[in-house]
């Protein structure tokens, strides 16, 4: 073999190794975008806050609050208007009497309820008009009770007990309110907040 064709088979030889190599190497670029790839598809669920629904309970906190103030009412009327009540137990029995000197039930109740700042007028029907409507197994103290064609009122102490102005030549007492008259001439009862002044003529 002449050296001319020795140095053309050299020749080839290397052509083909550096095409070998550019092949060996070349192969993985297609396939390396593939991992990467796929990596954004798990990131993105990173920015949605799993959190976010918990605030729906701040909506609930708005009735609690309003409990709260019926309670607080609640307490207001126990703790200023009983007391009141029960102590005038004792007091005399007047006709058209709005005073410790004397006391009708619907005076009585006025007087009461004036002590503990609410304004009420004179007379059981105009009482009655007021406030907010209670039925029996809701009777809370400090209600206002009514009886006989609203003809007579008191007020309830709790334990089915209320206190009233009974009757001419009587004088300002407890009774309850399964006792055999009462219970038959049962009319309703009011319930007025202790916190809000309430000015009436008493025409």
């Amino acid at each position: 073999m002449s050296t001319r064709a020795i140095v053309l088979a050299a020749g080839l030889c290397s052509l083909s190794l550096v095409v070998v190599g550019c092949r060996s190497t070349g192969e993985p670029s297609p396939t390396a975008p593939i991992v990467p790839a796929a990596q954004p598809a798990f990131s993105a669920p990173r920015n949605t806050e799993v959190g976010a629904p918990a605030r729906t309970p701040r909506g609930q906190q708005q009735p609690n609050s309003k409990v709260s103030e019926n309670e607080r009412r609640s307490v207001g009327r126990a703790s200023r208007v009983v007391p009141l009540a029960l102590a005038l137990v004792g007091a005399p029995y007047r006709w058209g009497g709005a005073d410790p000197r004397g006391f009708d039930c619907s005076g009585f109740v006025m007087y009461v309820y004036g002590r503990a700042g609410v304004s009420l007028p004179h007379g059981t029907a105009k009482q009655y008009r007021l406030g907010t409507p209670v039925a029996r197994k809701e009777l809370a103290p400090g209600d206002i009770v009514f009886f006989d064609r609203l003809n007579h009122s008191g007020i309830y102490i709790g334990d089915g007990r209320f206190v009233h102005a009974s009757k001419s030549g009587d004088a300002v007492k407890v009774a309850r309110l399964d006792e055999a008259w009462f219970e038959r001439r049962w009319v309703g009862a009011r319930r007025l907040p202790v916190t809000d002044r309430q000015s009436r003529s008493d025409d």
